[in-house]
């Protein structure tokens, strides 16, 4: 039972950081590199529990994917179409996101730093396996936005490899020129690839808003932008590779806390290390070398062809 427990902590830990990382795929895929999905998961976290409180968890979804494609938006502009550099866009957005959520919360709610406490989903249970009491972990008190990130992986890698739509987003991420000269739109694809990333980003938001806490608090994203960044490369920029390291860094985040919780003899300081080790482990090329898409950062203009 206590396996299946951590198995269980692990997945709805790793549903925030393998949203983001889907996001990152598409966005990378079209050729724009999105350091801002941070700042876009705060957005998120933040107007979503402000729909939660006020109109319900339906509304909150939706007002958490409005300002993070908002921001994808932004991202968007400064990088397609002024080909600002694409690191510092995303850096940016990241400093102004927690200025406005902070900003925003002191004028909604009078309170710099949290809101009052969201409703959720109401969970649910999946049939027959629900009566197997040994499972009761892993299927009873399901969230809807626990079980989505898992769906859209399959469905992700067959919009990537097998519709019209991937491939030209592929195309524009790893040949721009090539792709122009055969008529596809190369703006209007990344335009399409970062606001993808930003309606993702607003659900990895929304989770952990209004599922894994229940309310936001400032810096409850914890970097968890930037690991999805790490699980992406590690992913090498597939939906099913960051499937894989979504679970890897929940899983040991999972241990952490569980570890902390029992009282280990380690200090926690350095047991709550373990997902951030990992991240600069992956990032240093440690686990696995990885191949990104031949264009990705670069920007194109079209004169200079």
């Amino acid at each position: 039972m206590a396996v299946l427990e951590i198995v269980a902590s692990a997945l709805r830990m790793s549903v925030p950081i393998l949203l983001a990382a889907l996001g990152a795929v598409y966005s990378e895929r079209g050729g724009i590199v999105n350091i801002g999905l941070e700042g876009m998961m705060i957005m998120g976290a933040f107007w979503g529990a402000t729909g939660a409180y006020f109109h319900g968890p339906v509304a909150g979804v939706v007002w958490a994917v409005a300002a993070a494609v908002a921001f994808a938006l932004l991202h968007a502009l400064a990088t397609v179409t002024f080909r600002v550099d694409q690191i510092v866009s995303g850096v940016a957005l990241n400093l102004l996101a927690y200025g406005v959520a902070r900003f925003s919360s002191i004028t909604i709610f009078k309170m710099a730093t949290t809101t009052p406490h969201v409703p959720k989903f109401t969970p649910f249970d999946i049939p027959l396996l629900d009566r197997v009491p040994a499972l009761h972990p892993l299927v009873t008190g399901l969230s809807p936005l626990l079980v989505l990130p898992f769906a859209l992986v399959p469905l992700s890698a067959w919009v990537l490899n097998r519709t019209v739509f991937g491939l030209r987003l592929r195309a524009c991420g790893e040949n721009p020129l090539a792709a122009d000269t055969l008529g596809v739109n190369v703006f209007a694809m990344r335009y399409a690839g970062v606001i993808l990333s930003g309606v993702l980003a607003g659900l990895a938001g929304a989770y952990l808003a209004m599922e894994h806490v229940g309310m936001y608090v400032e810096g409850m994203t914890q970097g968890r932008g930037f690991i999805a960044l790490a699980a992406m490369i590690f992913g090498n920029w597939n939906p099913a590779g960051a499937l894989i390291a979504a679970l890897l860094f929940g899983l040991a985040e999972a241990v952490s806390f569980r570890a902390v919780e029992a009282g280990s003899a380690v200090p926690y300081q350095f047991i709550k290390m373990i997902p951030y080790v990992l991240t600069i482990a992956v990032l240093s090329g440690v686990v696995r070398r990885a191949t990104p898409p031949a264009a990705d950062g670069l920007p194109y203009d079209r004169e200079e062809r």
